[in-house]
């Protein structure tokens, strides 16, 4: 009945709007309809805000149908950002319109920010205070946060630079949150013991973009009980943890009892759900992060007890974590209760070895080596977080594709948040700007970070004198290069001495030895790196040595080259380059080529127009001989111009030779921040360590072995 009026109702609308009567009349019509028939009709989907808004104002009996708590401005509010409804409660009082043009204003902020950080920060990294105009943002974060979300999501292979600084916004403002969450968590007592907690804040603040609580973790953790609840039912039916609610702390004290609960555990996730520790892939970061760890059913030592153990706890199994060296294990008290016990009243189990239990003579065989009673104690929770964390800097010392080194930056900024007075952690996060490829880039402010950091270190520790010294007097050179700098270097393709450049910036191309695609985002008339860059390189070596165009890439690995011109080659079958830095110098991949945005469309103005001859060129005879192949729309004045020469030297196989990398901060050009070294190939820095290694130059910390 309810359903046939509402279709009448929705006939009438139309209808009105047909008749020649007076608009008093319609009007009248509709009005006198049920109002939950007109409350329907107004949130049927149809209607705009701004209808909403004309809809109200018309009479009294609208206006109070379209209040601003009411039912029509909270389906408003779902279907523009249904994503935030998660955040309101049913029980709550929500001012619906106001809560609109709140999230409507911080909208319009965030895509005004956005839009202004490639042209602030296009030749540097986004600095230490390039946030600040987001911290001092009116609002809830979570609308901007949101907005930063829909433009990630933005549809196709456009906006690429919007996306771009999108992500580094919300990752900014994600971390900081997390970061604040976890300083206050170490501020618990040494007795709260929630291991999961601490483990999940250290998996969101390195995977800041995903989506991973505590809730969730808990929540799969919980379903994983239960399938051991079922098989503990079949074991005994009248087992007092089949008694536990969720929440309980409740521990068991009969060891016969707690047996079997890890008997049960141990089959649950060993035999049934596949769970083992990930010896194939040993050193992968994902092993740290719980998250992944449900998802893979795989980890390392650490991460394993950690699920081990809250679920034993859960059940009511008080096993307790041990910092043992090289392999992190758990150990199970069979001693009475108010007893002296010692390492010998332990069992200690191998969570990575699907369970096993072991003695104190079999633990040092698993690690091979004697080790100190010491080292069979409970650790707290601060400790095995620690642990962690020291894993992932080792990691992040270690990784070679990742040219951001984002992982290490991570580690660092957990591991000082436990610990800030850490010297040698303190002299790596100094080194680590300049080092390892993000110091050349950074802003004036993070030179004096940098020198805050060096005068906080020189406090600690009076002995660090030398490696301060030698740190301050790079910052200092850092500084007056910084007031040397001139404005932007723009590249003429029609200039003379730029005649022998012959790709552009935005073509896809392919590397004749290696094989590597790779993006173009700039270039050199000649190689601009230093002679000892060129030495090392044996540069010398190609058939045209230096003496010839030399092209800034990105290349689809995520690592950053400077290649020689004799190595490159057009790629026939173009496809989009996954480099995490397409974004600050692309706007939109066509389909054959990436067009510039306008930072480097301005360093390069003439290139555009050579990409589109190159494309129609190379890919329209393609099209001819396939018939169906497609590729982007060329702008008429295109087809009116004369198309560039280009010499067969360099469209037919030339003699192959070595690759050549990157270029060094000495070769820096205008074309955007010198890129990061690469894994296989690095210019040598004034210490004399390859660049692209993960050792930093006089800065060797003992970290507890990865496990």
């Amino acid at each position: 009945m309810a359903a046939a009026a509402v279709d009448s109702a929705m006939e009438v609308v139309p209808a009105l709007a047909e008749e020649a009567a007076p608009e008093a009349a319609g009007l009248s019509c509709l009005v006198n309809l049920p109002g939950e028939v007109l409350e329907y009709i107004l949130c049927s989907g149809s209607l705009t805000a701004a209808d909403i808004g004309r809809v109200s104002s018309t009479c009294r009996r609208l206006r109070e149908l379209c209040q601003s708590s009411g039912k029509v401005w909270k389906e408003q509010f779902r279907v523009r950002w249904p994503s935030l409804m998660k955040h309101y409660s049913p029980t709550d009082y929500v001012n619906w319109l106001e809560e609109y043009k709140v999230r409507q204003k911080a909208g319009l902020e965030a895509r005004k920010i956005v839009a202004s950080f490639s042209k602030r920060f296009f030749s540097e990294h986004v600095p230490c205070n390039g946030f600040s105009d987001i911290e001092n943002l009116e609002g809830p974060e979570i609308f901007f946060e949101d907005e930063l979300v829909c433009i990630l999501n933005m549809e196709g292979r456009k906006a690429l630079t919007w996306k771009y600084y999108a992500k580094k916004i919300l990752y900014y403002l994600r971390q900081q949150k997390i970061l604040n969450n976890l300083k206050a968590f170490l501020q618990q007592p040494d007795d709260y013991e929630s291991y999961l907690e601490g483990a999940v804040y250290i998996d969101q603040y390195c995977n800041p973009l995903s989506d991973i609580s505590l809730k969730d973790i808990q929540a799969q953790i919980d379903n994983i009980v239960e399938l051991v609840c079922k098989t503990l039912r079949g074991m005994n039916s009248r087992h007092p943890s089949l008694a536990f609610k969720a929440g309980e702390s409740s521990m068991i004290m009969e060891i016969e009892l707690q047996s079997q609960v890890l008997d049960a555990m141990n089959y649950v996730l060993y035999d049934q759900l596949k769970f083992k520790g990930n010896r194939m892939d040993y050193y992968n970061a994902l092993n740290l992060y719980m998250h992944q760890v449900l998802i893979r059913r795989t980890g390392i030592p650490i991460s394993m007890s950690l699920l081990y153990l809250t679920i034993a706890r859960q059940l009511g199994v008080p096993l307790e974590p041990v910092n043992f060296p090289s392999h992190f294990l758990l150990r199970w008290c069979q001693g009475a209760e108010g007893a002296t016990l010692d390492i010998f009243d332990y069992i200690y189990i191998d969570a990575f070895g699907k369970g096993k239990q072991l003695t104190v003579k079999e633990c040092e065989y698993l690690i091979g080596q004697h080790v100190t009673a010491a080292l069979y104690g409970v650790v707290n929770v601060k400790k095995v977080l620690q642990r962690m964390v020291g894993n992932l800097l080792s990691l992040g010392k270690r990784e070679g594709i990742d040219q951001s080194y984002q992982l290490l930056r991570d580690s660092l900024d957990l591991y000082l948040a436990m610990y800030p007075d850490q010297v040698q952690l303190l002299l790596l996060q100094a080194r680590l700007y300049f080092h390892l490829g993000i110091w050349p880039e950074k802003s004036f402010c993070l030179v004096l970070k940098v020198l805050d950091i060096l005068q906080h270190i020189q406090t600690l520790d009076p002995g660090q004198h030398g490696a301060v010294g030698y740190l301050v007097q790079h910052t200092l050179e850092h500084i007056e290069r910084k007031k040397e700098e001139v404005g932007v270097e723009v590249k003429l393709r029609s200039h003379e001495k730029h005649r022998d450049v012959c790709y552009s910036i935005g073509l896809i191309m392919k590397h004749k030895r290696y094989g590597y695609n790779c993006v173009i985002y700039g270039w050199d008339p000649t190689c601009m790196m230093g002679h000892e860059w060129i030495r090392n390189m044996n540069v010398h070596s190609l058939p045209h040595g230096h003496h010839q165009p030399f092209y800034n890439v990105l290349v689809e690995d995520g690592s950053c080259r400077y290649a020689a011109q004799e190595n490159l080659e057009y790629n026939v079958e173009p496809q989009e380059i996954s480099h995490p830095d397409v974004g600050r110098y692309f706007s939109e991949f066509t389909g054959t080529h990436y067009i510039p945005n306008a930072e480097l469309e301005i360093r390069y103005p003439e290139d555009l127009e050579s990409v589109y001859e190159t494309v129609q060129n190379i890919y329209s005879a393609k099209k001819e001989r396939a018939g169906d192949w497609e590729f982007s729309i060329f702008p008429p004045w295109v087809t009116q111009k004369k198309t560039r020469s280009v010499p067969s030297l360099f469209l037919t196989p030339s003699v192959i030779s070595l690759a050549e990398p990157h270029r060094s901060k000495a070769g820096r050009t205008s074309s955007g921040p010198t890129p990061p070294p690469d894994r296989n190939f690095s210019p040598r820095s004034a210490s004399g360590c390859l660049c692209g290694a993960t050792h930093l130059p006089g800065c060797a910390i003992s970290l507890s072995s990865f496990h």
